[in-house]
């Protein structure tokens, strides 16, 4: 869906963006990770043509991206962009016609998502008199009102209690299922793990990672395991360093060489097995040793 290659941007004496690629395949969810500062904001820009790189390329569906290619994406900033003074239902037809939709395909698809999202009977009321939660949904609505074939979501759940945030990511998840390629920026490591198929974060102006959800997790992975054991047979030897719990000793083990099977086997010689997990690093586990070890040099 979006190729990006090789994009370089500075500002006077700080560079923004050095050499970044990134593919974002059709049809899926790609999270953009990285701390504040990192470059995000200014990747998400050049993509929406409110600014230019310095060099390489951007391509949308194969082509190069030109200025008619805006109106395939939809936008939510994290400095959200609506008129206070203005009713709802007048802000969401200027948007819309801004995308391209005609006056009578606007309210079609307005009536539609303002019922979907619960808020229809707000649509003649001005911005200021939401609240910040409800002004959210309405600034959603501005960003898929046009049906686009990308939508980019900077920070998509702020601001919104723990009811509508998962209105919102229900909304996002079916956006996925009918087509839609979804760029989700955002500090809410949970939400990338349960919605991303995919990731890429940026630190310090370049990529530092790419790749699956699965495939990011396995390749930080320590290769230790949790164990826990019932009626034990035979002393458990001093560098396991068990601790007794729940009636079963529990403690920590590196596969030192051995196949999961193999340790498993061992461990079965000391008593009856009551947990075997590997543990896998949580992205947000993955996203504070990246970014520390990308500060570290």
């Amino acid at each position: 869906m979006l190729q990006i290659t090789q994009i370089n941007k500075s500002y006077e004496n700080h560079r923004a963006l050095t050499d970044v690629d990134l593919f974002v395949p059709k049809g899926k969810i790609f999270g953009l990770l990285g701390p504040n500062g990192a470059g995000k904001t200014t990747l998400i820009r050049i993509v929406n043509q409110i600014i230019e790189q310095d060099s390489g390329s951007v391509e949308l569906d194969g082509k190069k991206l030109s200025p008619d290619d805006i109106r395939k994406i939809g936008y939510l900033p994290e400095e959200r962009g609506l008129y206070k003074k203005m009713k709802v239902w007048d802000q969401l037809i200027y948007f819309s016609r801004l995308k391209g939709l005609g006056e009578s395909e606007a309210k079609i698809q307005i009536k539609h998502w303002l019922e979907k999202l619960d808020i229809a009977s707000w649509g003649d009321k001005k911005i200021e008199d939401l609240s910040k939660g409800m002004a959210q949904k309405v600034q959603f609505i501005s960003t898929i009102v046009h049906r686009p074939s990308l939508v980019i979501l900077d920070e998509p759940f702020s601001g919104f209690d723990p009811v509508n945030a998962e209105i919102i990511k229900n909304e996002i998840l079916e956006l996925r299922e009918k087509g839609t390629t979804i760029i989700l920026s955002t500090h809410r490591m949970e939400s990338v793990e349960l919605l991303c198929d995919q990731v890429a974060m940026i630190n310090r102006s370049r990529k530092i990672l790419d790749g699956t959800i699965r495939e990011v997790k396995m390749s930080f992975r320590p290769e230790v395991f949790k164990v826990a054991l019932s009626h034990v047979k035979k002393d458990l030897p001093q560098e396991w360093i068990p601790r007794y719990s729940d009636e079963a000793w529990e403690f920590t083990l590196p596969l030192s060489g051995k196949t999961p099977n193999q340790l498993l086997s061992e461990l079965m010689e000391y008593g009856e097995v009551m947990l075997f997990k590997e543990l896998i690093p949580s992205m947000e586990e993955i996203f504070i040793h990246q970014v520390k070890a990308s500060a570290n040099g």
